[in-house]
């Protein structure tokens, strides 16, 4: 008898399993959250972790790590006590890349102000998102951080309008609103089911391959194709198998084309 053809579905679930497992977050941003506890400090260590994820992943993890060390235990609390000028001094010489010790302490001062003001950075979230809906709440929510920082433009904090993928702001979302073995969650205001695909290069060329978008470039639009054809398949989580797919292609382990020839063999 010849082998059952799986489905698309059914792919994606057997890499989810093999995957999505918290002994594979190493190398990732994603791994300094799981060291707050406290939603406050977790919601601040994902604001930096996010902000800072580009570039060569080695210098992504030294960077945030040495922000995060300097913020101290319990990051929150810290930036209570700090005025603007004091975070300037603390994060004096401060430099990833194209990111300046003066965009970053004006980015916590922001967060910090936000903080007191709603009391989670995931009420402001809930609150923009009952007023306008999803997608338009998740650039509200990267204006309201722009806007504390005094600048029209800030590399930690990208605007879902101007266009681009915004791959940060959504495993941002990802991050603090899905919960499993990967994603620690916390937040209660938005669902799973409003999330996007925070797409990167592995990812846009995946879902190329597998017929999810037929964009040439990984932009805004690519997001909301591949996103749309991920929750026809997963209505309430379509964003579940992000970490797994892309784990699947840094583990280097040619899983990533037997995937894609397996599911051109069956039909997927």
């Amino acid at each position: 008898m010849p082998p059952r053809k799986q489905g698309l579905p059914e792919c994606l679930e057997a890499i989810y399993r093999r995957y999505n497992r918290r002994e594979l977050i190493h190398p990732d941003p994603l791994e300094f959250l799981w060291h707050y506890p406290c939603l406050k400090d977790r919601e601040i260590a994902g604001m930096v972790a996010q902000g800072l994820a580009y570039g060569r992943v080695a210098q992504i993890l030294k960077s945030i790590e040495k922000v995060l060390s300097l913020l101290g235990p319990s990051p929150s609390d810290f930036l209570r006590d700090q005025s603007l000028r004091d975070l300037r001094l603390i994060l004096r010489g401060f430099k990833h890349r194209f990111t300046t010790s003066d965009e970053m302490s004006r980015f916590l001062h922001s967060l910090n102000k936000i903080q007191i003001e709603e009391g989670l950075l995931g009420n402001l979230m809930q609150r923009l998102r009952r007023e306008s809906g999803y997608p338009r709440a998740l650039d509200d929510f990267a204006a309201e951080i722009l806007k504390g920082t005094g600048m029209e433009r800030n590399s930690l904090i990208p605007r879902p309008c101007l266009g681009s993928a915004c791959k940060r702001l959504n495993l941002f979302m990802r991050w603090m609103v899905r919960s499993d073995e990967v994603d620690p969650g916390g937040w209660r205001g938005v669902s799973p089911s409003d999330l996007l695909v925070p797409l990167d290069t592995h990812m846009f060329q995946l879902s190329r391959r597998l017929g999810l978008t037929g964009r040439k470039t990984p932009s805004a639009s690519a997001v909301m194709e591949i996103t749309g054809a991920f929750r026809k398949l997963n209505p309430a989580d379509p964003v579940k198998y992000d970490f797994a797919l892309t784990r699947m292609g840094i583990q280097d382990r040619g899983d990533d084309g037997l995937f894609v020839e397996l599911c051109t063999v069956h039909g997927c």
